[in-house]
């Protein structure tokens, strides 16, 4: 019995972690004209490490034709709020 209900609690916490959102922020820029932004945006939780988030912000922003320059940093859903104001018009735009 015990070791059902353990079961049950590690299934329910893998779950819930797998389900947590991943948010990065970042500095990118656009040539020719030079322009910058700060900028949030969400992650799938297979990119939710600094290392792993670069690629994916990267390959997000050259879409529409920004280099990415720095992953400042990665958190969960608790950190959006504060950043919002600062990232403006790039908050989860990519």
């Amino acid at each position: 019995m015990m070791k059902h209900l353990l079961l049950s609690l590690a299934l329910i916490v893998l779950a819930s972690a797998a389900n947590a959102a991943c948010y990065a922020d970042y500095k990118a820029k656009m040539d020719n004209p030079l322009r910058l932004h700060y900028g949030v945006i969400e992650l799938p939780a297979s990119a939710c490490s600094v290392g792993a988030a670069a690629s994916n912000i990267a390959a997000r922003l050259s879409g529409g034709g920004w280099q990415l320059l720095e992953v400042m940093s990665v958190f969960d859903e608790s950190g959006l709020q504060s950043r919002r104001n600062r990232a403006g018009q790039y908050y989860l735009r990519f």
